[in-house]
């Protein structure tokens, strides 16, 4: 921001948790002021600290979020309902295409001069993507849009894209695999990492996950905001890595050896129907293995982000140091066990290039 400029009142949805909260810091650091939509009773450990005007609300309520929009001349609707099982389906629906439907009306309403929408790229088409990956064209067949938030998500995509040409200036922004510090619940993202530091992750699959920083994310939005075009969509990625590699530099990370057994994919499916019969369906509780998250851990999710760092200037540092980041946040907030850290602490004191 130029220093003749003032600052902005900018609104972010989602702003507690991994992506919004990594996006409040990288408005802050620019001056923006922030006004945080945060829904009462949720964990906002991630906005301890840090200067912003907090305004309670929930997506689902028109109301509050008009409140929320009031004043500001910026919206990042970031907020959605992110896993893969949930008892009553509808409520992503209700969160994901409802609240994406109140934010882009409030934000008509008020006038403001840019919408940064946060989509997936789970809404995008894998079957026949090129070489380098699925670019912002690769559109998918609904029919292998698994599990209730990838469809929820595809439909309030087009809510955006419909309130784009309708004049809303709307740019809509896709995430790829984020890694990195504040992952407070955590995402699938974060998962793999907690699972690899405490010795959860005995075997693997043979997949490809494009691994970006999430700060690297926070600032793609930004860029998106600045430079996107209204109604356009930009993948914002890091790196194409096979399973095997991801899992090599978490290995080069912690000192912590990596699982050289490869599960098949048909046995990691068979496993999550049966998770997905007896728990969900008959024991009516959380499946241990979702079904919504087997399908994804045995797709190969790389992607092309050529146009984002080409019309926005995107940039990304090397997934290594978004997985030790990773690792260093989870270190140091007690969600390794003692005797595994013990482990770790050791090995990394001997690996001067990842310290924790």
């Amino acid at each position: 921001m130029s220093p003749t400029q003032p600052p902005t009142n900018v609104l972010v949805t989602g702003a507690t948790g991994f992506i919004g909260s990594a996006i409040v810091r990288a408005l802050l650091e620019r001056g923006d002021n922030v006004v945080a939509l945060v829904e009462p009773g949720v964990d906002d450990g991630n906005l301890a600290g840090v200067d912003v005007r907090r305004v309670p609300g929930d997506l689902r309520d028109v109301d509050q979020v008009k409140r929320a929009v009031s004043g500001c001349t910026s919206v990042f609707h970031v907020a959605a309902m992110y896993r893969f099982f949930a008892p009553d389906q509808r409520a992503f629906y209700d969160v994901n295409v409802g609240g994406t439907r109140a934010v882009l009306a409030a934000a008509r309403e008020a006038g403001v001069q840019r919408v940064v929408y946060t989509s997936t790229v789970g809404t995008l088409g894998l079957d026949h993507a090129g070489a380098a990956g699925a670019t912002e064209t690769d559109y998918p067949d609904v029919g292998h849009l698994f599990g209730a938030y990838k469809r929820s998500k595809y439909v309030a995509e087009h809510e955006a894209l419909r309130a784009a040409a309708q004049g809303l200036p709307v740019t809509l922004v896709l995430p790829t695999m984020p890694i990195g510090p504040r992952d407070r619940a955590p995402t699938p993202s974060g998962k793999l990492v907690l699972d690899y530091l405490n010795g959860r992750m005995p075997a693997y699959v043979d997949t490809v996950l494009n691994v970006v920083h999430v700060d690297d994310v926070a600032r793609g939005h930004l860029l998106a905001h600045d430079r996107g075009e209204v109604g356009r969509s930009y993948i914002i990625g890091g790196e194409n890595l096979a399973m095997r590699e991801v899992l090599a530099e978490l290995a080069a990370v912690t000192g912590l050896p990596a699982p050289s057994v490869q599960v098949p994919r048909s046995a990691v499916l068979a496993a999550a129907w049966l998770s997905e019969l007896v728990e969900a369906r008959l024991l009516h509780r959380p499946p241990h293995v979702p079904l919504e998250a087997a399908r994804m851990s045995t797709t190969r999710m790389a992607f092309d982000d050529s146009r984002a760092r080409g019309e926005l200037g995107h940039t990304s540092r090397p997934p290594r140091q978004a997985l030790a980041d990773a690792a260093r946040w989870y270190l140091r907030n007690g969600y390794v066990s003692p005797r595994r850290r013990a482990r770790i602490t050791l090995a990394v004191d001997r690996d001067a290039q990842a310290p924790l």
